[in-house]
């Protein structure tokens, strides 16, 4: 979950574009921020505790001629393997090498018991020093350092990406990837690496994505990849789509914010060719959906955190629309349970990033169980969850940089549902007549979320009211349950109010003990065949003076006239089956400016990364 930044430039100071690589990869950790470069024929190495703009404070200090140099390697970090601190922020160094490192090295206590035998001293907690041991100690037998690399990586278990550099080598870096992701920028003026193709806007769009087990060298003047075995290979590369306005944050406050108003443009790229078409045509899915979603007689899906969410009212469309069974795992805990494998299952894997190690792990889990039919939905083609499915859709929704997820959530439900009609139609559940009403919804789709952030003002006062709450339960009824689960989410990461989601139908079988004065409760109330038992449910809170906060279609009456204690906003209008998708909308604006109002880190919440790519 960490950012690492590396380049091997001629004519270039590469500190600057280090420093802004960082600053794109914020999203990926913040506990610590570190750069090493060789200047001079020497290794320099500054580390910070924090942002990176600490660590763009060291490089350039008041009143001194700024840091520079051409070959150099850097890293944000999300602290796995001992507590934020400059000690253990990277780049960890064993004489003259510098190594930084994203994953996590799950034989490294053996590693590091052997190493300190053989009198390597550590100066961290961290599972990276061995790393930079273990290279150091390949030298001694190879003068080369991409063959100490490659030893090195050899006798590594578990996930990693790495970037090397060392003074005896001043224009080289070695880059090394196994499940954590890495990709090379190609530049006239040198080569570059990155966790991630915004970190490499500044320089280039020319891209290559490297495997899992291959490791590379960066010169000023090219590259080369091999296998950790030392076989050399190919890797094409691709002109990236991203465009460095995409990543930039514009008139906004935050990236959360901006993404969040950025739904309406995902949602209709997301949907683009099934607006110009009068059909759902399987093939969105890929060349062998056709056949595949045929024959499947049940989805499973895996998941975690808001893509978890997303299967979960996919699977009310699915049963309902499909007539499909569908059931909907915690990615992280699916492989470790006994499960019932069932090879006409369709396996969906739904990641915005595509590197969620808990997901790729259970996914491969699943294929190894005997289910070869696998689905990849995420929102980065060329991404580690996608190269492992037969059939792939990508939303469109752009980079998703604010830690709390909005826009990827939004166009993951809609992919979903194109994944319902697309089932529905093969198994001869969808009419040309409630085919042709479908699209039109999807058409109009990005124009009604649109008229729903037109109620951010209102969302806004209401975040004033309850910011200052320890505790709120949010409700739901139906496939409206998992948006309550996803509002309550967002509400606990950015503003750490601890927030809790029930379907309403629960309330008298537990929590309406909690409800009080002091317990805001917020509650989404489409106008749906549900809509009169949830009015019971709201009914209850009240009965023991808990205070509501009722999103709700228009003309919606929960007849509760001007009740002390109950506030509405009402969306513009009632959506269908498609309903959660506006819904989930205002509840992100509440949790934004709630956060707002306590003065909260929006894009980076405490102890929380973007990309979760350890286990």
């Amino acid at each position: 979950m960490c950012g690492i930044v590396a380049a091997a430039a001629t004519g270039r100071n590469i500190v600057p574009v280090l420093l802004e690589g960082l600053r794109k990869l914020e999203y990926r950790g913040y506990d610590s921020a570190g750069l090493a470069v060789i200047k001079g024929g020497r290794l320099e190495r500054l580390r910070a505790v924090g942002r990176v703009a600490e660590l763009a404070a060291l490089a350039a200090p008041a009143g001194t001629e700024p840091l520079g140099a051409e070959t150099g390697i850097a890293h944000t970090r999300w602290a796995t393997h001992g507590v934020p601190c400059e000690r253990n922020a990277h780049p960890h160094i064993s004489g003259g090498l510098a190594v930084v490192h994203n994953g996590i090295i799950e034989n490294f206590e053996a590693l590091k018991a052997e190493l300190q035998g053989q009198g390597y001293v550590f100066t961290s907690d961290t599972d990276t020093e061995v790393i930079a041991h273990l290279v150091q100690r390949e030298l001694k037998g190879s003068a080369d350092l991409l063959d100490a690399v490659c030893a090195a990586v050899r006798q590594l278990k578990g996930a990693y990406a790495i970037a090397v550099v060392r003074e005896e080598d001043p224009q080289r870096v070695i880059v090394a990837r196994e499940g954590s992701p890495l990709l090379l920028g190609l530049a006239d003026d040198g080569n570059y690496a990155a966790s991630d193709a915004s970190a490499l806007l500044q320089v280039t769009r020319r891209m290559v994505y490297l495997e899992n087990g291959d490791v590379a060298e960066l010169t000023p003047g090219g590259h080369r990849v091999l296998r950790a075995d030392g076989t050399p290979v190919e890797r094409t590369s691709v002109l990236s789509q991203l465009s460095a306005d995409a990543v930039e944050l514009g008139r906004f406050r935050h990236y959360m914010q901006k993404e969040i108003f950025e739904q309406p443009d995902a949602l209709a790229n997301t949907l683009e060719l099934v607006g110009a078409a009068k059909s759902v045509q399987p093939g969105l899915f890929g060349a062998e959906a056709e056949t595949v979603l045929r024959d499947i007689d049940s989805v499973l899906i895996l998941a975690c955190g808001t893509s978890y969410h997303s299967g979960l009212a996919a699977r009310y469309w699915l049963e309902e629309v499909a007539g499909v069974p569908c059931t909907v795992e915690i990615a992280s805990e699916y492989r470790y349970r006994t499960s019932v494998p069932n090879p006409r299952q369709l396996v969906v894997a739904i990641s915005q990033s595509g590197e969620t190690a808990d997901t790729l792990a259970a996914l491969k889990h699943a294929k190894g169980l005997g289910q070869p039919h696998t689905l990849a939905l995420c929102n980065v083609p060329e991404s580690a969850i996608v190269r492992e499915c037969a059939l792939r859709f990508i939303t469109r929704a752009g980079p998703e940089i604010g830690v709390a997820s909005t826009k990827a959530f939004t166009t993951q439900l809609a992919a979903l549902y194109l994944l319902t009609l697309a089932v529905a139609k093969l198994k001869g559940r969808l009419s040309a007549e409630d085919e042709a009403r479908e699209i039109d919804a999807l058409r109009h789709l990005p124009a009604a979320v649109s008229a729903v952030l037109e109620q951010e003002p209102a969302i806004q006062a209401w975040a004033e009211h309850f910011a200052d709450k320890r505790h709120a339960l949010f409700l739901g009824r139906g496939i409206h349950y998992p948006i309550a689960l996803e509002g309550a989410l967002k509400l606990k990461e950015i503003s750490y109010i601890h927030a809790e989601a029930y379907p309403a139908g629960e309330l008298k079988h537990g929590p309406l003990a909690l409800v009080d004065r002091e317990m805001p409760v917020i509650a989404v109330a489409p106008n749906d065949a549900l809509l009169e038992k949830l009015k019971s449910n709201l009914q209850e809170v009240r009965a023991r003076g808990g205070e509501l906060y009722v999103f709700a279609d228009a003309k919606v009456d929960l007849g509760t006239g001007d009740a002390d204690g109950v506030h509405l906003i009402q969306l513009p209008e009632h959506y269908g089956k498609l309903s959660p998708v506006l819904h989930v909308v205002p509840l992100q604006l509440l949790a934004y400016h709630a956060a707002l109002v306590k003065g909260t880190d929006v894009d980076k919440p405490r102890n929380l990364a973007k990309s979760v790519t350890v286990e």
